[in-house]
């Protein structure tokens, strides 16, 4: 087996998730959770159909967010993964529809981070082994640390 990583290339402001389903079922049952989510919702979706034709199937609300998709999803090349983009919208605001949907097996990140995606590659195919999610923490939190953070908390509104 090869090993090699993909970056997802992304605008620094945009979120993605990143996952893996089991039907071609999933690219619209996606796109209704995501809908259903939060009204007016931009995003983008592509998934690697990993059987028959083998295509990258796509759907969204926002052409430029289904082109980084479909170019994501092109790069990775992992049979039956996905990947959302989203603007102006956190995950957390939509990951428990998407998780509900009976297509998704898995999320291997949720996140506005820079993503490499590590990859596995064998005569079949390909597959995700795993992501790296930003870089590595450089210390521990402190009692000012702390307190920014349920001070940010509290200003999205997350926290009373």
């Amino acid at each position: 087996m090869d090993i090699h990583t993909v970056r997802v290339e992304k605008p620094e402001d945009l979120n993605l998730i990143l996952g893996q389903s089991h039907f071609i079922k999933t690219v619209e049952d996606l796109h209704e959770a995501l809908a259903g989510s939060v009204p007016g919702l931009r995003f983008g979706i592509a998934f690697c159909e990993s059987s028959g034709p083998r295509l990258v199937r796509w759907s969204g609300t926002d052409d430029e967010l289904v082109r980084l998709a479909v170019d994501s999803a092109r790069a990775i090349g992992a049979g039956h993964s996905f990947i959302v983009f989203l603007r102006d919208a956190f995950p957390v605001n939509v990951l428990p529809a998407v998780r509900a949907v009976p297509e998704v097996c898995g999320i291997y990140c949720a996140t506005a981070n820079a993503v490499e995606v590590v990859i596995g590659e064998t005569e079949q195919g390909r597959g995700i082994l795993g992501v790296i999610d930003g870089g590595s923490p450089l210390g521990v939190e402190a009692e000012d640390d702390i307190a920014e953070r349920k001070a940010l908390l509290r200003r999205f509104g997350y926290k009373l």
